[in-house]
């Protein structure tokens, strides 16, 4: 069966100017963003064939794993074929001819105002929060209140029109989310040096059977760097766990240490292999002294 004609969209959750379109912007320069209303929305799209990648957030520096997209990973028939990380800039944005000592309120995505709390506490601004930064822009583009500011992304004020009154304001310079570019075709083959291999299982119901499952992996100097679990078919019995690992299939270590994990579990689904982001190695945590 051949697949559907390339669109050449690339499917995001939020409005045009969110952070996930600026992730497609910086990935994908030569796709067209398509903003999608919530994740499902931007699974659909690509199952669909509205678009052929999907540009998902899994998880933020700072806040963490993000919410409901572990639970769509495992059932929504797409692959991961790449990964990228973005880092959160938060800038203060007004209409054309406003100046800073004119903003009373800036309106936010809520995750966003405490991230430049230091910044609004210098000028006396107060935070509303809003459902969607990006959105916040479009609406005071549309005609809204000159001593109101947003704050969101620069390409939201580019999209929108909108004057950059401050650059940088977060609190914290570490802020980034990681994304993961999805596909409904699958792309195992070695792309580069570094491979990362994303994964979902259950451990069988016998006793110590997650401490022996990740044995494999230790014995065979496999790095995990994310282990995550999780509860599925929405009973407190059934736990699925989600696992980032480094290396491809194929390095004879890795397959050692996924044949022992599968003696363990119960189920075993391989959702991506693809290149380690670039910018991974910044995140990564600084070796103990004499390793």
């Amino acid at each position: 069966m051949t697949d559907r004609a390339a669109t050449n969209r690339i499917a995001f959750q939020g409005e045009l100017g969110a952070y996930s379109h600026e992730a497609c912007r910086n990935a994908r320069p030569g796709m067209e963003p398509l903003p999608c209303r919530a994740f499902e929305d931007v699974i659909q799209a690509v199952r669909s064939g509205q678009a052929d990648l999907a540009m998902l957030p899994v998880e933020n520096s700072t806040y963490g794993r993000v919410a409901d997209i572990h639970r769509l990973l495992p059932e929504s028939g797409l692959h991961i074929v790449d990964e990228a990380f973005v880092r959160v800039h938060i800038s203060l944005m007004a209409l054309p001819g406003v100046a800073i000592e004119d903003i009373k309120k800036v309106r936010a995505h809520l995750v966003l105002l405490p991230q430049s709390a230091a910044f609004l506490a210098r000028y006396g601004i107060r935070g509303e929060a809003a459902a969607d930064s990006a959105g916040a822009a479009a609406e005071l583009a549309q005609g809204g209140d000159p001593s109101t500011g947003v704050l969101a992304s620069d390409l939201a004020a580019e999209i929108h029109g909108l004057n950059i009154l401050a650059r940088h304001i977060e609190d914290h310079a570490h802020n980034t989310t990681r994304f993961l570019i999805m596909s409904r075709q699958d792309d195992p083959a070695r792309r580069a040096e570094k491979m990362m291999t994303t994964f979902v299982f259950r451990v069988r119901n016998i006793p110590a059977a997650l401490y022996k499952a990740m044995g494999g992996f230790a014995t065979n100097g496999v790095n995990m760097t994310k282990l995550e679990s999780y509860m599925a078919d929405g009973v407190f019995t059934a736990t699925q766990f989600y696992a980032d690992i480094e290396g491809h299939p194929e390095d004879p270590n890795v397959r050692r240490a996924l044949d022992e994990l599968s003696y363990f579990s119960s189920s075993l689904h391989i959702l991506g292999v693809y290149p380690a982001d670039p910018l991974r190695a910044e995140h990564e945590p600084a070796p103990a002294e004499g390793e």
